[in-house]
């Protein structure tokens, strides 16, 4: 009897061990596959790597997330202004036809903080998109006010304008993935029946910084203001920020906020 009690015990153990063995296993296994699956939502978050873009275009290799090559943003700001202010009267040819006989430009209607409507150029528009959603319309209602009713007559009336740029200062980093770049540069209008011109000083401080860009399923049906678009938001930058400044003997002072004093 003593060794039949002795037996079923020591089976019984055995069984408690092996039991709790498998379950302990079952646990561990368990685990591994909650661990795998942040894993891999991990991954499935995570931005695509980035590349310091050389001035040809072409990347030398995958680093932080918010670095910009120093020439691909002097070159951001160069594309952008130019062409947000050469106001040429007609569209961008497309086609050999087109480039023969250029369209005129129809311009956007903007609204103005009056109330009422002014139009941009298409290519203002256009290069709008470079800059950031909440800074963007009240910079273009800025621009309909500077661009004269004459951009659109395609008449003797006709006023063309153009941005010619002078310098661009390397960037100055001011935060990680943010950076100031100064601009001088004139803005030269001219008129179409007499070729008077007006020159207006068009010195800029610009506030930049790296933006997430993800690619959209472009098609062959996409329109050409669509592809510029997005070419600008591919460059994975955007302008939050402009301000005027002050140039004395070469050095930028950037002026004071709402006023016409200028600080060191």
């Amino acid at each position: 009897m003593t060794k039949l009690l002795r037996k079923r015990k020591s089976s019984i153990n055995f069984l408690t061990i092996f039991a709790i063995a498998t379950f302990s296993l079952h646990l561990a296994v368990l685990f591994l596959f909650i661990l795998q699956g942040l894993n891999i939502r991990q991954l499935s978050l995570r931005k695509p790597p980035n590349f310091v873009e050389m001035v040809d275009g072409q990347p030398i290799g995958a680093v932080d997330d918010l670095a910009r090559d120093p020439e691909a943003i002097r070159q951001f700001i160069s594309k952008t202004m130019t062409l947000m202010f050469n106001w040429s009267g007609t569209l961008p040819p497309q086609t050999i036809a087109e480039a023969a006989k250029p369209q005129p430009d129809p311009g956007i209607a903007i609204r103005t903080p009056q109330g009422g409507n002014q139009r941009v150029t298409t290519s203002s528009w256009v290069g709008s998109f470079a800059i950031s959603e909440d800074f963007r319309q009240g910079f273009l209602s800025a621009i309909a006010q500077m661009t004269p009713p004459e951009v659109f007559s395609n008449s003797p009336n006709l006023i063309s304008a153009e941005l010619v740029i002078q310098r661009i200062y390397p960037p100055e980093t001011i935060a990680p993935g943010k950076w100031r770049v100064g601009m001088i540069a004139d803005l030269i209008q001219t008129r179409k029946d007499d070729g008077r011109k007006a020159v207006t000083p068009f010195n800029k401080d610009f506030l930049v910084r790296a933006i997430d860009y993800f690619p959209y399923p472009l098609t062959d049906s996409s329109t050409d203001i669509q592809k510029a678009i997005y070419s600008h938001r591919a460059d994975k930058l955007e302008i939050y920020e402009i301000h005027d400044f002050c140039l004395v003997d070469n050095s930028i002072i950037v002026r004071e906020d709402k006023s016409n004093r200028c600080r060191n």
